[in-house]
């Protein structure tokens, strides 16, 4: 299905109207934080800094176009949010490996996810209790996971079954096993279960009706991006932002269609939230969007056509928070038809312009998230929210007030709780040795990085498609064909005395080095990031 739909589907519902406040400079009460205490003369002079671009008053703004700063007064819940007691989405099906070990992240939980011999799902704790190697960076040996440091292997439901330094007829230790998480494989994505409490609770799994419905046709791709899921979910609620910052992406992407949008929130839970939000030039033409937790965002679309069938369109978006300033999501674009001519477009050109979407916002956001870390205060000390763009975002933000004492961290719309300690980047070596491992993108990188890199498209969701990765290697092959063939065709022209046949072959030359050329450009559509041209210097 086009990204198409994408650009106009980019978003979710909308929280009920509160009333202006009086005033935007009003006082505020210290935030409450978990974990992380803000020092009143710190936040004093923060507020100060902050209201010093603030100094307009209420009549020099219309009363309706602000939301207002103060929030509604949090309502005690009987249930307590655990971000433990749910499910994660970790990674499409299709995309697992069968050769190798994968290592993935859900905050900070390091697990690994692999096929034993029978192609079963199995997910360990990222970590091998001899002297703690990442079990991600070893190997599949007869459908175990081994780890490279001593060659302990590991099957099942996690214990060791060899370990080549014990003697022989001495016992494996009993100690010698690693912790398992429950995966479920679900409409085609692997989902983890994270508590280590209770047993998988199979209601919480996420089941979305459009995607099981006969004949209902989705383009899905998974993304790794260098910014907090909380960034990505806030910017996936904004379809403000689609025709500025995509302006002719696609079709349904243009700057001057950009306008107020009508919002309207219809349910409201510890669960998340849902309602409807539309345009204000088409207030008849309304998107149904859900947000359920911790991960889960979904805009749904029903129209009927001319014959009076009705026709569902779906945009579904998983957001796993992979650590602190980092995120992995999910794409479904679904639809229960489409036009035979979209049939003949290659996945790949798909897959590159939603590439392409993410990269034109990659830059603000992650300097957004850079700006949350830094400043250490609630959103509303923060943010200018517009009622006719932003209800959704302040709308998240203050479910997170409501559940954050059971994450993490996070940043909320009046509370916080900063991570307790920062996030460790991890380095690895580069070069021949480190490319030579690495050779195969599903066990670690290609060429001279080792570690991904998520603002490179290449790490970002090359290695994560095989049909891209596939595509990639035989386009290089087909380049460097080309220009072998149109080499040995020039050398042929040069010995050739006949003039006929000369210009005949020096003509195939270029059409072979027209080829190789074309073949390229491909290459860098699939992996080069897009740079806006203002950007390029």
């Amino acid at each position: 299905m086009s990204l198409s739909l994408p650009s106009s589907l980019f978003l979710l519902p909308l929280s009920k109207a509160l009333q202006q406040s009086s005033s935007i400079c009003t006082s505020r009460s210290l935030p409450v934080t978990h974990g992380y205490r803000i020092s009143p003369v710190a936040l004093a002079k923060k507020r100060t800094r902050l209201k010093q671009c603030q100094v307009a008053t209420v009549e020099d703004i219309a009363e309706d176009v602000l939301l207002p700063r103060e929030a509604e007064e949090l309502k005690e819940v009987e249930e307590k949010y655990d971000w433990r007691e749910e499910w994660y989405p970790l990674y499409l099906t299709a995309e697992v490996p069968e050769d190798a070990p994968l290592g993935l992240t859900v905050f900070h939980k390091q697990i690994v996810l692999y096929r034993d011999f029978n192609g079963v799902l199995r997910c360990y704790e990222d970590r091998c209790p001899h002297r703690l190697a990442k079990l991600s960076e070893g190997q599949l040996v007869d459908g175990r996971i081994e780890c490279l440091y001593h060659g302990w292997q590991f099957e099942g439901d996690g214990k060791c079954v060899k370990i080549p330094q014990l003697p022989e007829g001495a016992k494996i230790p009993r100690a010698a096993c690693v912790r398992t998480y429950e995966v479920r494989d679900s409409q085609g994505v692997v989902w983890v279960w994270m508590s280590d409490k209770n047993p998988p609770n199979l209601s919480k799994l996420p089941w979305f009706e459009h995607y099981a419905k006969p004949g209902f046709l989705d383009t899905s791709t998974i993304h790794e991006l260098p910014y907090d899921h909380s960034i990505l979910l806030e910017n996936l609620m904004d379809p403000a932002h689609v025709p500025i910052s995509h302006d002719r992406t696609d079709w349904t992407a243009k700057r001057e269609d950009a306008q107020p949008l009508v919002m309207k929130v219809k349910e409201r839970s510890i669960r998340g939230f849902a309602g409807q939000w539309g345009r204000s030039k088409n207030p008849a033409f309304m998107n149904s969007l859900s947000f359920q937790a911790p991960c889960v965002l979904q805009n749904n679309l029903q129209i009927v056509d001319k014959n009076g069938v009705p026709q569902y369109f779906s945009a579904l978006f998983l957001c796993r928070p992979a650590g602190q300033g980092k995120s992995m999501l999910i794409v479904r674009f679904g639809a229960s038809s489409r036009p035979l001519l979209i049939n003949l477009i290659p996945k790949w050109f798909f897959h590159q312009n939603a590439c392409k979407v993410f990269e034109q916002d990659m830059g603000f956001l992650s300097s957004q998230n850079e700006v949350l870390m830094r400043e250490k205060v609630p959103t509303k000390e923060l943010y200018l929210n517009l009622k006719f763009s932003d209800t959704w975002v302040m709308e998240y933000r203050k479910w997170m007030d409501r559940v954050g004492s059971g994450m993490p961290y996070y940043i909320g719309h009046e509370t916080l709780s900063m991570p307790l300690e920062a996030a460790v980047i991890e380095q690895a070596p580069v070069g021949a040795a480190a490319a030579v491992s690495a050779s195969m993108p599903a066990k670690g990188g290609v060429g001279e990085l080792y570690a991904p890199n998520p603002t490179n498209r290449y790490y970002r969701h090359v290695i994560h498609c095989k049909g891209c990765r596939i595509v990639v290697k035989r386009l290089e092959i087909l380049k460097k064909v080309m220009r072998l063939l149109s080499l040995a065709a020039i050398t042929a022209a040069i010995l050739t005395a006949e003039r006929q046949w000369k210009v005949a072959i020096l003509a195939l030359a270029v059409v072979l080095l027209g080829a190789a050329q074309v073949f390229s450009s491909i290459f860098d559509l699939i992996t080069r990031n897009f740079i806006r041209e203002h950007r390029r210097l």
